[in-house]
């Protein structure tokens, strides 16, 4: 159902199923890491989707080492994306973060999709 979310126009690749316990007592909340090798001079679609009977709501944040690159959250406004598309500028390793907002338990899964090469 995810993968069908991301959009006709998508070709599935990847996806990554999570189940994340609430944040402990440190009060940090667990995170789920992916890598990936991703090719120059294409775009990608990352899409998120959280289960229903989550607590919390995932998100998804894309890397490149330590910058992101991209996320379904933006904390300044509070927003969730169901999805964004990613313009691959150099092949290489990229990392996947997924985790829950307010650290709050769940399940979720996170696609993958190949949109068009440039």
């Amino acid at each position: 159902l995810c993968a069908e979310s991301s959009g006709s126009d998508a070709t599935y690749l990847k996806d990554f199923v999570v189940q994340l316990e609430s944040a402990g007592p440190d009060g940090k909340p667990p995170v789920a890491k992916f890598s990936m090798v991703l090719s120059k001079n294409n775009v990608y679609r990352f899409t998120i989707c959280t289960s229903e009977d989550s607590e919390g709501r995932a998100v998804l944040q894309l890397f490149d080492m330590n910058i992101m690159l991209g996320s379904t959250y933006n904390p300044s406004t509070g927003k969730e994306y169901k999805s964004f598309d990613f313009h691959c500028q150099k092949t290489g390793v990229y990392h996947v973060f997924i985790s829950f907002i307010d650290g709050k338990k769940g399940s979720a899964v996170g696609i993958l999709s190949y949109i068009k090469t440039l």
